[in-house]
């Protein structure tokens, strides 16, 4: 156990490719447990992770609580007072808690190299490697990527926003805010702790998010190059075995995140319509001063389990792809097949027919390109390597796929766009609900 506890946030000694790859591995997982221990995320040690649990209960619960219960200034005027502030606190520790112990979890059982399937990649393409190397370096911003920098400034906005107006409430109050001894250096200290709270909290939900989505985009990787076998020539052998490996990797991370996922998705709905049912009543005190932390705390939930769910739901639908290429490739391959065995049509009308429909391997290869279009999702005919494969077992192997989808599960449920569709379904019908018994609106 203490060599578990003492291996979870070090690198081991093992080369996972040739020349310089093991050192930039090694840089990423250093720079990785850097950034864990920025979080007081830190197991290599018994006395770290005391220290780790201390952090969390100070940051994530004490503070709230005294927040709560000392600084919910009832008897200030309407701008100063915090109707919403129970709801707000509850939410964001309660989502904070649950992350934490997920890394927790995460840091115990796994590790940090085989969590992200570091001690894996030996065995990747040199394009995996890079890939899955470019975006350890967009999370730890040591490269800029789109999806990455837009989520580190939302990050800091909220936290802006946050920290401004808890300075301006601290500092236009005066005596109405409770205080020790010296007023400005009491309000100071706690409204520093607050901001912190905020911070720490904010940024360990959305660790576990990006961390989700990591491990996501490496299959991703993996199925966009597992999509080149059907471009050359293959057995079937190896992209059964292939195919299968991915399966798996899928099934581990289903089964790492299935109850974060689910956990936060229940307590995402529930904090929601919560705030929804007190905002909408008729007696609420409802402006951008009472209830302004309320919105960025709504913000916060709804966007972690949004890019949760997203990474989710793009992963499974590039998993279910390869059904759809694998049966493109089966009947490109019959049909080339059949031309060559059956040449009952004159050399004539197949060169006026190619005239009149011009099929070649890339058709739709045009100036308007269609969303989301690689790989896995393209119209683009497949290169027939007939000689290769026999009907029988591209048969087999799509009718395989077609019984063996692969994706992100939780407890069973495939986590694809009509699961997403339905949540959000479900969801409107609730909000609808709450808003035709609080304001009338059906």
């Amino acid at each position: 156990m203490e060599a578990e506890v003492t291996e979870i946030l070090l690198p081991k000694k093992k080369s996972i490719s040739s020349g310089d790859s093991y050192h930039e591995a090694d840089f990423e997982l250093k720079s990785y447990s850097s950034g864990l221990k920025w979080v007081f995320l830190d197991y290599s040690s018994l006395w770290r992770a005391g220290f780790s649990w201390s952090i969390f209960f100070l940051l994530n619960i004490g503070v709230p609580i005294v927040s709560h219960f000392v600084f919910s200034c009832s008897d200030c005027d309407r701008d100063h007072q915090r109707p919403y502030d129970a709801i707000v606190q509850v939410s964001l520790s309660l989502f904070a808690a649950l992350s934490f112990v997920s890394l927790s979890s995460f840091a115990r059982k796994y590790g940090l190299r085989r969590f992200l399937f570091l001690d894996k990649l030996c065995d990747e393409s040199e394009k995996v490697r890079q890939g899955y190397t470019q975006q350890l370096h967009s999370v730890l911003g040591l490269d800029f990527q789109l999806d990455y920098g837009f989520f580190y400034v939302f990050q800091s906005s909220l936290l802006t926003f946050d920290s401004v107006y808890k300075i301006w409430w601290f500092s236009s109050g005066g005596n109405q805010i409770p205080y020790l001894y010296n007023m400005h250096l009491s309000k100071a200290i706690v409204c520093i702790l607050l901001m912190c709270s905020w911070l720490y909290r904010i940024s360990i939900c959305f660790l576990v998010c990006v961390l989700f989505r990591l491990t996501c985009y490496l299959q991703i990787l993996r199925l966009e190059e597992f999509a080149q076998v059907f471009e050359r020539e293959s057995d079937v052998a190896s992209i059964l075995i292939e195919h299968l490996r991915i399966r798996r990797n899928l099934r581990v991370i289903s089964h790492r995140f299935r109850l974060f996922i689910l956990l936060t998705l229940i307590l995402v709905t529930i904090s929601q319509f919560v705030s929804l049912l007190v905002t909408t009543e008729p007696s609420s005190k409802f402006n951008i001063a009472t209830a302004g932390e309320l919105a960025l705390c709504s913000i916060t939930l709804v966007t972690g389990l949004f890019i949760c769910l997203r990474s989710a739901a793009k992963i499974t639908h590039k998993a279910v792809s390869v059904t759809s290429l694998a049966a493109k490739w089966h009947a490109c391959a019959t049909i080339n097949s059949f031309d060559e065995l059956e040449d009952e049509t004159p050399t004539a009308q197949i060169a006026s027919a190619q005239t009149a429909y011009p099929v070649t391997p890339n058709w739709d290869s045009d100036n308007e390109e269609g969303d989301g279009d690689d790989v896995l999702d393209n119209t683009n005919l497949v290169p027939i390597y007939v000689n290769t494969i026999s009907y029988q077992k591209r048969q087999a192997i799509v009718t395989y796929f077609e019984h063996n989808k692969a994706g992100i599960t939780v407890y069973g449920f495939m986590l694809d766009r009509t699961w997403l569709h339905t949540i959000f379904a479900i969801q409107l019908s609730l909000t609808l609900w709450i808003l035709n018994k609080t304001i009338g609106i059906s």
